[in-house]
């Protein structure tokens, strides 16, 4: 029967130190800030039941609850830099312990990003991270920064988190390897730190959030925020591969409010657009132009030909769905 701290120290404890003055092993960790640089702090909860489903594969869990937290910091326009992980465990298993560090100290590897601390508890499996990162002053992209004129563009594509989660509910059906490539971008979702960075060091865009629980809900934060209205093609936002071969009504719903894509939600002005087209292309991430920054609030839909389109959506929201 493995202790809390053989747990630790077997499964999270890395032979060699990174960013942290001071990591694991003390009351708290210390972190020396770059010289002139901001420090970015965002965490986010996953709980069984509610984010996941009940006997999830540990792997994919340890990845996608660092990538959630990685993708606020890609949305702030900040550097991975170093998180702590909060976890209760119904029972300390080592298979699904093995899984679950391996997944997430592979994306953390991947980022740069140093686990410096955190706790460990018995009781229903809960994993909570806060994410640390690194931003210039005046340069993080912020909800409030929106202007009228503002192209909008997504990185990635939306939708078939959403479209996967709908086979595994029963609300349609999908052949199996169909199932299977939409869950893909459900349980292991690619947060986009380098384009975030890029848009930010580089002046290219004003406003930014991460995708989470849908892009109307998400967007309507950036126009709450930045006291805008939009105006946004549904025809123009990009479906994943999944959901692209399924009728257009599926796709307006599933791309405009789906939730889970954890993809980039921006607003850049009009005159970069080759220059945010070109990082897209140097981080190796599609960016897609969805529509415009209004000073009229509310949100408004067109198709592709430009006529206005009737759609009621909404995305999720731990209250009320």
């Amino acid at each position: 029967m493995l202790s809390e701290f053989d747990l630790i120290k077997q499964y999270f404890v890395r032979p060699t130190s990174g960013r942290a003055t001071l990591g694991i092993g003390d009351d708290c960790a210390l972190l020396t800030p770059s010289p002139g640089m901001q420090t970015a702090i965002s965490s986010d909860m996953l709980v069984e039941g509610r984010h996941f489903f009940a006997g999830e594969d540990a792997q994919r869990l340890g990845h996608k609850s660092l990538a959630v937290n990685l993708s606020d910091l890609a949305a702030m326009g900040a550097r991975p830099v170093a998180f702590t992980l909060a976890l209760a465990l119904p029972a300390a298993e080592r298979a699904w312990l093995e899984g679950f560090s391996r997944g997430l100290f592979a994306l953390a590897d991947a980022h740069g990003c140093e686990l410096i601390g955190g706790d460990t508890t018995k009781g229903p499996l809960n994993i909570c991270i806060t994410v640390f990162g690194e931003v210039a002053p005046g340069r993080a992209l912020r909800r409030s920064a929106a202007r009228p004129g503002d192209d909008i563009w997504v990185s990635g594509t939306l939708g078939d988190a959403r479209l996967a989660l709908a086979g595994y509910l029963g609300e349609l059906t999908l052949p199996a390897d169909a199932q299977a490539a939409a869950g893909t971008r459900m349980h292991t979702p690619t947060p986009r730190v380098a384009l975030g960075v890029m848009l930010a060091e580089r002046g290219l865009a004003h406003a930014a959030i991460d995708i989470s629980d849908g892009l109307v809900g998400d967007l309507g934060h950036i126009l709450e925020k930045s006291h805008a209205g939009a105006t946004l093609n549904a025809d123009a936002l990009p479906a994943g591969p999944v959901l692209a071969t399924q009728p257009l009504a599926l796709r307006r719903a599933f791309t405009a409010a789906g939730g889970d894509d954890y993809e980039i939600c921006f607003t850049a002005p009009a005159a970069n657009r080759e220059a945010i087209l070109a990082a897209g292309a140097e981080c190796g991430t599609p960016v897609t132009r969805i529509g415009r920054i209004e000073a009229k609030a509310g949100l408004r839909w067109t198709d592709a030909d430009g006529a206005p389109l009737t759609l009621e959506l909404s995305s999720f929201d731990h209250f009320t769905n």
